[in-house]
């Protein structure tokens, strides 16, 4: 597996990263016993980069992470949460203000059983671009905050995540140099959706690491299709599924060239997925250490065609 440095916060993390999002039943219901053996499995694959946040299954995912982290080495793992976005009862709840940030990290802390955070990530900055205050508020008053809890010791690095690039961009530009250390995309380096690459220069020039997320398009690039809650339009989930069975046909998953093709650009520290499932975290590691066949890769971005980049709203 390659190992890159994200930006110039000297971590190094492996191409492949694993998200805990399943692990709070996002998707499906989940076995706890099962969650831990694929966070194991992930760790003894190469994998050192962990991603979680307390809104994924309404603090669930952040517990059982704690239960499968206690018998691993501090030392194994990079270890990124969120604050910002949150839940209860299937209610979603977003609150950026400093003193709910700070208590959020700490309270991730004792779910997780750690006493020291890598990355603090603001989780989703879009749902304050709506809220009193705007994306200012994100500068004025969220990341300050962390910053605070960087100078505590508590967390090594600061970082924003958000669907829209220019969300991300936009908070860049207005924060002091290296206030945002790294920043998390995702379905914006994928077989469907390159535009990451069109910020890449930008977030290097700022010293941002760049970390990608979700290479299945939050399963538009799978043999099963899009789930039904998925947000895409239409024109965009049958490309992909046309995709897909190309791919079928060649004898070659569309699951495992999403994956190899986003691990494969080395200016992208590393790619994050998701599984509950040891099995598909195995077949992930596997996939990710092999390169991607490179015309089938042509083929399929033909096959979508004029979908290529078309995205939608985050919900």
């Amino acid at each position: 597996m390659r190992y890159t440095e994200l930006g110039n916060t000297g971590l190094k993390l492996s191409n492949l990263c694993f998200g805990a999002s399943s692990l709070g039943s996002v998707f499906h219901e989940t076995k706890e016993a099962e969650s831990i053996k694929a966070v194991e499995t992930a760790i003894e694959g190469g994998i050192n980069f962990i991603d979680v946040s307390p809104y994924y299954g309404y603090y669930k995912a952040e517990t059982v992470l704690g239960k499968a982290l206690r018998g691993i080495p501090r030392n194994m793992y990079y270890l990124s949460t969120k604050v910002g976005r949150y839940g209860k009862d299937g209610i979603n709840t977003w609150d950026y203000s400093a003193r709910r940030v700070t208590e959020s990290v700490y309270e991730s802390m004792e779910r997780l059983g750690v006493d020291y955070i890598d990355i603090i990530n603001v989780h989703d900055i879009e749902f304050q671009a709506s809220l009193p205050g705007g994306l200012q508020k994100i500068v004025d008053e969220t990341l300050p905050a962390l910053v605070e809890l960087k100078k505590k010791g508590l967390v090594g690095h600061v970082g924003i995540t958000d669907l829209q690039l220019e969300n991300l961009q936009w908070v860049i530009d207005h924060c002091k140099h290296g206030t945002v250390e790294s920043i998390l995309n995702f379905c914006h380096y994928c077989l469907n959706d390159d535009k990451l690459t069109d910020f890449l220069d930008y977030f290097e020039s700022k010293d941002v690491g760049v970390i990608n997320a979700s290479p299945l398009s939050m399963g538009l690039l799978s043999s099963r299709g899009a789930p039904a809650w998925h947000p895409a339009p239409k024109s965009l989930a049958e490309a992909c599924t046309r995709a897909a069975k190309y791919c079928e046909e060649k004898g070659y998953p569309i699951e495992k060239l999403a994956v190899q093709y986003s691990v494969s650009n080395p200016r992208i520290a590393g790619t994050l997925f998701s599984s509950a499932n040891p099995m598909n975290v195995q077949h992930n590691i596997n996939w990710a250490n092999e390169e991607p066949d490179w015309q089938l890769v042509e083929e399929v971005q033909q096959i979508i065609g004029d979908q290529m980049r078309v995205s939608w709203h985050n919900t």
